[in-house]
């Protein structure tokens, strides 16, 4: 990449719900703890919170405009929540290597830090994007590349496709089909499948 760009951003990685059951095994292996979410709005909070309190589930949820969230411990014993109830989600965005206490989704990462989110993701759901200036494409404006483990990329955002691996390579938003783009993409000397749209 550092080849073909006069700039690359830092990766900015995106790890997904745990949404299914094999990920919830392989969380529960791995973390202690994940963050729980639920949506207010939706029925249905009452009951299965109180579910999870009468099966020795401890948190304290915390109130935010329109979601609760806690802390909850993982336990090998919950995997028969899933699939969650709609409303309730569960999340290893702010469990290290993944993130901290005070993480954003916005934050960026080191190539180390990086490493060591691969190194743990097994069946999770992950995908990073660095921003970049391709050299000799004018408008570097949503440039950059992206890459999607365990999912695919879909013109607008990533699906869940287990034990699939990708890299898309974005030309920026009027490049893909300019002469520029189109000359960039020839030089380049990479292997592309077909251009999408996105």
């Amino acid at each position: 990449m550092r080849d073909l760009a006069d700039s690359v951003g830092v990766p900015w990685p995106q790890l997904e719900m745990v949404t299914t059951a094999e990920q919830y095994a392989h969380a529960v292996r791995t973390f202690g703890s994940a963050l729980v979410a639920w949506d207010r709005d939706l029925p249905g909070f009452g009951p299965v919170r109180d579910g999870l309190r009468r099966r020795g589930v401890a948190f304290d949820w915390k109130e935010l405009s329109y979601v609760s969230i806690a802390d909850m411990q993982l336990r090998p014993d919950l995997a028969d929540l899933w699939p969650l109830p709609e409303g309730l989600s569960l999340s290893l965005a702010k469990t290290p290597p993944f993130g901290g206490p005070d993480s954003e989704p916005e934050d960026d990462c080191t190539e180390e830090e990086l490493d060591r989110m691969v190194s743990v993701l097994g069946p999770l759901t992950m995908n990073v994007s660095w921003g970049c200036s391709w050299r000799g494409v004018p408008d570097f404006k949503n440039c950059g590349v992206r890459l999607c483990l365990n999912s695919v990329w879909t013109e607008q955002h990533p699906e869940p496709a287990p034990g699939e691996f990708g890299v898309w390579v974005a030309l920026g938003t009027h490049a893909d089909w300019s002469p520029a783009g189109q000359a960039w993409l020839r030089d380049s000397g990479l292997t592309l499948g077909e251009p999408q749209a996105g």
